[in-house]
């Protein structure tokens, strides 16, 4: 049933993917529906972009509340789309192709998910179911079919041996004898672990002695046969004692595919009675309700751990996926800002935790110092701790600790292994939740950062999301460095706090010290430098602080220090921005005084360093591109106009674009002798470099030529061989030439020739508009060019105007300005100055269109004035 409903429709702009994505998670948080919003982004995103970049339409998205999930439709109206006239398997494609992939993210996220067809629509929907329970609940294994329980031998043999307290074996049963090869008389007597291959880490103190001091022990390891191989076995370890008080180890070993025989069975489900929760040891424990996320179900275990054995702290950490580290995640009675998200090493390295995988006392702390690196310091004197496994895999560490020394024994090791056998299943389903939900977030949290960036091609910008995008999500405070070349320093571009009025304080220190070292190595790595500047600095303020009657007495630059020094006083990490295989900067993030980053924000923040890279260096090659065009198209340009005697001359030259093409208008008026002017104003066909060496060749040919005292046709006609010359670099050219001579009169004589150019048109007094040139061919095209010039006279108060096409094929739809909408604009610039009139025309030809200009523009005005 829907409960609910919201529906948009987005234009066919890229802009609208990202409006679409923030439709759908405003519209899914707004419902309560946090669990499925990730994966409806995602989704949405695919397929709105399907629809208005792909299909090029509108998309419409609805989103439908039920009370099971959410569904979300997206239709386009591509109206050549293709009707599957018969089923038919349905291909997605490689997945790294684009064609397709939005089903294949609905085919491996959605619960459901179908596509529609109609004449002119296509519509896809998926539906997102909510989870059946809360993170962190258990739930018991289903019953396996037969054909899925454990296989075993036509008989199971359990080697039963008994171990006394020395280590020495003490029975042998028939069925150890027929596993192992030995018989009883060849082993009683000898110690256990000369025939056990432990799986131990060399260099560690845990073994299988101490596992058999273990009041009950279970796991794998492996027993060396009578013929050298080792069989691997499952052991179960029960410490009995005799009437006289002697105690002994009795081993069950089985094979190891066959564990199930021994292995403590899964808890069946408890009935949802108040009676049968009264009695579960889980809830017990923990107490009811059990929370529902990670960190309230950890924190709620080390209180509860603490209380049990009276202790004064207790610490929970969870492994790493392969083992090799213990990551601290909730603590009571310690400085948790201090350690939280800290790591350890497991059996391995200086500081190691090497009880980890062995339940383990510590009586006393001093003695054995460093043997818990999470104490260090604390005041703490006798620990014990435990191991978290699921399906013998170790998942996590739980400890408690008190400040006395002597507190602990094996007791209270089995009281807390216990409990954490009772929480380990609930802490690893808590666990693999949230890495889901991160590894959810994180994808949408990169489709949005990805968006972003390809969004821009400024350097600055690009700069500013890096830091934006990182800070609060990832980080307290972010810095980037760049590097321009591979000769030059990192230099500090772009500095971002959380807290706005720590950005001064965080950028001053930050310039005080070296950059990090720029190594290509990928990841994060830990960059101490920051941490301890700010450090410094502040114990030196402190000092020179001491003295101060009252805290109010303290100055600003003492405020800002101390504030700065708390801002930055945690872990610090520098990730390398490599592009085109080279380190263009380092992405630098930090936390604030002893706090960690955790494992999966630093992955995190490495994927986004590598996507910030390339737009940063693409950033960086468009700016270059664009100087170096700009750069060019002003060398194609005059550096200014001269000064003509009684004649007003002004140019307004708009380029289109992004700037990073060099244009093909060009102009020029320049004094050819005495008294005597040219002008010209062109369009070379296209753009770009092609187009830039023919503009080149026809300015400077123009200057040339006519200082040579060629007539206008001659000039031209020699030009029009030279880019004939050119061969396939040529380039079609139109042309307006003329030479101009200030009369004594006032007036002006002009000698012009248009060759294939729009044609110059005259302004009289009266208001009247006419051309002052005919057509004549383009050049580029022929080789032999018969051209002449006709000749005129400006009168006082008359205008002669001349432009390229740019101007005259302004188009708005199917309209367009053209030659009598230009002269309709003239006629009325009567009076104006030739300024006046060059930006009367532009203004004219921006209005004429909401759309901005798409081709370049030029505007040579040439006016006489009237006498005074």
């Amino acid at each position: 049933m829907i409960t609910a409903r919201a529906a948009a429709t987005f234009d066919p702009v890229a802009r609208s993917v990202a409006t679409a994505r923030a439709f759908v998670r405003d519209t899914l948080q707004g419902w309560g529906y946090t669990d499925v919003v990730d994966d409806a982004v995602v989704l949405t995103s695919e397929l709105v972009t399907n629809a208005v970049i792909h299909a090029g339409t509108a998309a419409d998205v609805l989103c439908l509340r039920t009370e099971d999930g959410v569904r979300v439709e997206i239709a386009d109206h591509y109206p050549e789309r293709e009707i599957p006239l018969q089923p038919a398997a349905l291909d997605l494609g490689s997945l790294d192709s684009e064609n397709g992939r939005g089903l294949l993210l609905c085919a491996a996220l959605a619960s459901r998910w179908g596509v529609e067809y109609s004449p002119t629509r296509k519509h896809v929907w998926f539906q997102l179911d909510l989870p059946d329970r809360p993170v962190g609940v258990r739930s018991a294994g289903p019953l396996l079919p037969v054909g899925l329980l454990p296989v075993t031998d036509e008989r199971v043999r359990v080697a039963v041996v008994q171990v006394d307290s020395e280590g020495a074996v003490a029975a042998w049963n028939d069925d150890a004898a027929y596993l192992f090869g030995y018989t009883a008389d060849q082993v009683i007597g000898k110690q256990l672990t000369d025939f056990t291959a432990w799986p131990q880490t060399p260099g560690t103190s845990t073994g299988i002695a101490d596992a058999l001091r273990l009041s009950r022990w279970e796991g794998s390891y492996g027993i060396r046969g009578a013929d050298g191989r080792t069989i691997p076995v499952y052991g179960s370890h029960l410490r009995v004692r005799d009437p006289q008080g002697e105690p002994s180890t009795v081993c069950l070993l089985v094979r190891d595919y066959e564990r199930a025989v021994l292995q403590t069975p899964v808890r069946a489900p408890v009935s949802d009675t108040a009676e049968s929760r009264k009695t579960d040891p889980f809830e017990v424990f923990i107490g009811s309700p059990a929370p529902d996320d990670l960190d309230g179900l950890l924190q709620r275990t080390v209180e509860r751990a603490r209380d049990m054995l009276d202790a004064d702290a207790a610490f929970l950490l969870l492994a790493t996926d392969d083992e090799t580290e213990l990551e601290v995640r909730a603590t009571t009675g310690l400085p948790s800002a201090r350690q939280r998200f800290a790591r350890v090493p497991v059996e391995a390295g200086t500081g190691r935790y090497g009880s980890a995988r062995m339940p383990a006392v510590h009586e006393d702390l001093d003695a054995v110092p460093g043997a818990v690196p999470l104490l260090g310091n604390t005041g703490m004197r006798s620990v014990v701790t435990v191991p978290l496994k699921v399906e013998g895999r170790l998942t996590g560490s739980l400890g408690v600790a008190a400040e006395a020394a002597g507190r602990y024994s094996n007791e209270e090791a089995l009281r807390l292994q216990f409990a954490a056998d009772r929480i380990a299943l609930a802490v690893e389903s808590a666990r693999l939740g949230e890495l889901e939900r991160l590894r959810r977030g994180s994808l949408s949290f990169l489709v949005e950062a990805s968006d972003l960036l390809a969004g821009t091609l400024d350097r600055d910008q690009t700069l500013a999301l890096m830091a934006q995008m990182t800070v609060p999500t990832l980080a307290t405070w972010c810095a980037v460095y760049t590097i321009a070349d591979p000769a030059s320093d990192p230099e500090l571009s772009y500095v971002l706090h959380e807290d706005e009025e720590r950005i001064d304080g965080l950028k001053s220190l930050l310039t005080r010290i070296s950059p990090p070292e720029p190594v290509r190595t990928p990841g994060a790595r830990v960059w101490a430098a920051p941490s301890e500047a700010a450090h410094e600095a502040a114990l030196r303020t402190s000092m020179r602080s001491i003295g101060i009657g009252d805290a109010g007495g303290l100055g600003s630059t003492t405020r800002t220090t101390l504030a700065t020094a708390a801002a930055v006083g945690g872990e610090t990490v520098v990730l390398p921005l490599v592009a085109r295989n080279r380190v263009i900067g380092m992405l630098t993030l930090g936390k604030p005084s002893d706090d960690h980053f955790r494992q999966e924000i630093l992955e995190l923040a490495e994927d986004l360093s590598r996507r910030a890279a390339l737009a940063l260096d693409n950033a960086r090659l468009y700016s270059e591109r664009t100087a170096i065009s700009q750069s060019l198209q002003r060398s194609l340009l005059p550096p200014g106009l001269p000064a003509v005697p009684n004649v007003e001359v002004d140019v307004i030259y708009r380029a289109a674009g992004e700037g990073n093409e060099v244009g093909g208008d060009f102009y020029d008026v320049f004094p050819i002798r005495d008294g005597a002017y040219g002008f010209a104003i062109g369009d070379v066909c296209g753009t770009g470099p092609e187009a830039a060496a023919v503009t080149g060749l026809a300015r400077h040919a123009l200057r040339l030529l006519a200082r040579e005292g060629f007539a206008g046709p001659a000039v031209l006609e020699r030009l029009n061989a030279a880019i004939l010359d050119e061969g396939a670099r040529s380039r079609f050219l139109t042309l307006l030439y003329g030479e101009l001579w200030p009369q004594e009169d006032g007036s002006a004589l002009l000698k012009v020739v248009c060759a294939g150019h729009p044609l110059p048109l005259r302004l009289r007094q009266d208001g009247s508009v006419e051309p002052a040139a005919d057509p004549q061919p383009l050049l580029g095209v022929m080789e032999d060019l018969e051209l002449y010039e006709q000749e005129f006279t400006l009168e006082p108060g008359d205008v002669l105007l001349c432009v390229t096409d740019g101007v005259t094929e302004r188009r708005e739809g199917t309209r367009m300005l053209g030659d009598d909408g230009l002269a309709d604009v003239l006629a009325h610039c009567t009076g104006l100055t030739a300024g006046a009139v060059a930006a009367r025309i532009l203004r004219a030809v921006e209005r004429f269109a909401a759309e901005p200009p798409s081709d370049d523009m030029a505007i040579l005005t040439m006016r006489v004035p009237e006498p005074q």
